[in-house]
């Protein structure tokens, strides 16, 4: 996952620490001008480049990130935000390169006492400039801290995505057709687990992806993080599942039911096939479906699944023999 090898992010504090007590060590090493050089060099390098490798160790959201992490991120923390607080931290690093050499060049041009004096004034510059991007640290580290929690999804494999009302056998199909493949973990824009799974088809492999607290109420009940995340699932689904029960034992009318799959549908648009699937078949199929089966008794689930393969329609890039 694009976000999940991010490095800890030092607070400033931290790296000013950090900086000075090994430009302590380098200039016990020399005497004269060249132990203030030393320090002043060794100084400016540890920040300068500690700064910068906050930022390089991100990807750029521009070009690099996949729109269905895009949209997860930007649903967890600000991403403009973040981005702003990237682009303050590099300029802290290029700072620091700056005051470093400004002093480089006045150290070699004055004498030793002139140079000590030099040398502390660059320290002083260069912690406040370091300290003037505290808060930017902080809010990077607290957003890798968050990010690094996203779902492991694999945006250039093909997605069915499992929705529906609660107790309508989503979660029980999930597990059937992945059997011990699948994962079950909580990600901050829902309170309840995200079940992702998978299975092969004609070597093919395929993500299935169960979200309660996303995808099994209106859009009118949910807060603007979970909005946002179901607008990621609109760049990751292949195709939608909608998963009914016409028997009324989950204990929401069929209509209702009804009504959240087209809003769905809506939502997903014409380029998503969105499948309907009556399940618990053996007690009711009094509705109108794509498909009907019985997760309990293993009655038609395959079918179901090589439904959804053959709306999702994915052709592998094979390689060619010229």
């Amino acid at each position: 996952m694009i976000f999940e090898d991010l490095p800890t992010t030092p607070r400033a504090e931290e790296l000013i620490d950090k900086a000075f007590s090994r430009a302590a060590r380098a200039g016990r090493a020399k005497s004269g001008h060249e132990a203030q050089e030393s320090m002043l060099r060794t100084a400016g390098n540890v920040l300068s480049d500690n700064l910068s490798n906050v930022v390089t160790s991100w990807p750029d959201f521009e070009y690099d990130v996949d729109p269905f992490y895009y949209e997860l991120a930007d649903a967890i923390v600000d991403v403009d935000e973040l981005r702003q607080s990237l682009s303050e931290v590099m300029w802290a690093s290029r700072q620091i390169e700056s005051i470093r050499d400004e002093y480089t060049t006045k150290l070699r041009r004055s004498d030793v006492d002139t140079a000590r004096k030099h040398r502390k004034q660059a320290f002083a510059r260069m912690a406040d400039i370091a300290e003037e991007v505290a808060d930017d640290l902080r809010l990077i580290g607290d957003a890798r801290d968050d990010l690094k929690t996203l779902p492991d999804i694999r945006t250039d494999e093909p997605a069915i995505v499992v929705a529906g009302y609660p107790n309508v056998g989503k979660s029980s199909f999930v597990n059937r057709v992945t059997r011990a493949s699948n994962e079950i973990a909580e990600y901050p824009f829902t309170t309840r687990g995200v079940q992702i799974g998978h299975f092969e088809r004609d070597h093919v492999r395929y993500q299935i992806v169960d979200t309660p607290g996303l995808l099994d109420r209106p859009l009118e009940e949910r807060n603007d993080i979970e909005l946002q995340a179901v607008s990621a699932l609109e760049h990751l689904a292949d195709c939608v599942l909608f998963v009914v029960d016409a028997s009324g034992d989950c204990g929401y009318p069929i209509d209702v039911q009804l009504a959240l799959r087209d809003e769905l549908a809506s939502l997903f648009g014409a380029d998503v096939p969105l499948l309907t699937v009556c399940n618990k078949r053996d007690r009711s199929t009094d509705v109108e479906a794509d498909a009907y089966m019985s997760v309990t008794e293993d009655e038609n689930v395959e079918a179901v699944l090589d439904m959804a393969v053959d709306a999702v329609g994915y052709e592998p890039d094979l390689p060619s023999r010229e």
